[in-house]
């Protein structure tokens, strides 16, 4: 069955066609048209804005569910819940844990993510262990240790291959061997949680290293007689992605807009770095093993009041970027959906509108107001 959506714009990877219809057929993308064949079925967002479906490629948790539950019953509720976010792909995150309940988050969601229903599960985002004391921020300190190849290829194996993403710290131990051995692997390394000078960063960098995680958050900053890991990846001259939480109290605006004028609108990576306490309002809460109190916006440790990750909602980092004024619809869709989904590789099946892309895409207004989501072509989400 075929049906064309009338939209304003559709934002499609390298540009924005207005008055036309996205084309589906069963599911899948066929094409962008300007005229419908006689008898063709039309549904009107012809005062809206159709957009790739969002990508999420840090997220730990939500609806009062976390990946480290190992529950295939909490990963259904996310998975069901993220369209409400604007999201239709995602990684689930994992913490800083021991090694039995990292191995056990990876074989769950092997067994399971194929038959979750909602948000598609592109893989496995592992944040840590392999992170420094001095900048643990929310992660426990008595599970990081030195990076292992062999835990790498342990979790590969029980996650069936799903671990594409893993954050270390540079400075640490055999840094540079981990991450070229989990570039032959397919896997990304991205650093984070870091008190790396601005060489040990370049190093990971040259070794294959190609994402800064929550840029500015967890690592050290930049100083004009030691540039650290946030110089490294403003200064880089290869393709690096930089991570943002732009819920307006991990990062200042104006920090963003120095992110991108250094690395442009093509690598910047909105997540939301969400915590078991998104998209339930306030109260207590908890990450890992630490008490989480949420209030104001913002979820915080109750042991040092330092953020614990966020509440933020995906398309509202979107909303956030164009209201500031620092991205256009169009660029601050890309920051959330092809962008993440090129950081790790996973472009090939989703972050754009194209032909023979699954029909996932969201239905925007000017403001970057969600009012539907849409996954293979079926509405999941709308107001």
């Amino acid at each position: 069955m075929t049906q064309y959506y009338l939209a304003k714009t559709i934002i499609l990877e390298d540009s924005e066609v207005d008055d036309a219809y996205l084309v589906v057929t069963d599911g899948v993308i066929d094409g962008v048209v300007t005229e419908v064949p006689e008898g063709g079925e039309v549904i009107d967002y012809s005062n809206y804005i159709l957009a790739p479906g969002l990508v999420d490629t840090h997220i730990h948790g939500y609806k009062n569910y976390d990946v480290m539950d190992a529950d295939p019953a909490g990963l259904q509720v996310m998975a069901e819940s993220l369209p409400s976010c604007g999201v239709t792909s995602w990684l689930p995150t994992t913490l800083t844990d021991s090694t039995e309940n990292l191995n056990k988050a990876c074989r769950v969601i092997a067994e399971h993510y194929r038959e979750l229903s909602g948000a598609k599960v592109q893989g496995i985002f592992l944040e840590g262990p392999y992170f420094t004391e001095k900048y643990q921020g929310a992660q426990n300190p008595k599970y990081m240790s030195d990076p292992s190849t062999e835990q790498l290829d342990e979790w590969l194996y029980l996650s069936e291959g799903l671990v594409n993403k893993i954050a270390i710290a540079p400075e640490r131990d055999g840094a540079t061997e981990f991450i070229k051995h989990a570039g032959d692997k397919e896997v990304h390394v991205a650093l984070a949680h870091s008190d790396a000078t601005f060489e040990e960063a370049t190093e990971a960098i040259k070794a294959g290293a190609k994402i800064f995680i929550h840029l500015y958050n967890g690592m050290s900053g930049l100083h004009h007689r030691n540039p650290g890991m946030v110089g490294a990846a403003l200064a880089s001259k290869e393709t690096v992605f930089t991570e943002i939480i732009a819920d307006g109290h991990h990062v200042h605006p104006g920090a963003i807009q120095v992110v991108k004028n250094a690395r442009s609108a093509e690598e910047i990576v909105l997540v939301t770095d969400c915590m078991r306490a998104g998209g339930i309002g306030e109260g207590k809460s908890s990450l890992g093993e630490f008490p989480v109190y949420v209030k104001d916006g913002q979820a915080r440790m109750v042991k040092d009041d330092n953020l614990a990750g966020s509440i933020l909602e995906l398309i509202d980092g979107v909303q956030n970027l164009v209201k500031w004024g620092i991205a256009s619809v169009y660029d601050a869709v890309r920051m959330a959906s092809l962008n993440p989904a090129k950081s790790v590789g996973i472009d090939d099946v989703c972050g754009k509108l194209a032909p023979d892309y699954a029909a996932d895409f969201i239905v925007i207004d000017e403001e970057v107001n969600l009012k539907a989501t849409y996954i293979n072509g079926e509405k999941h989400f709308s107001l």
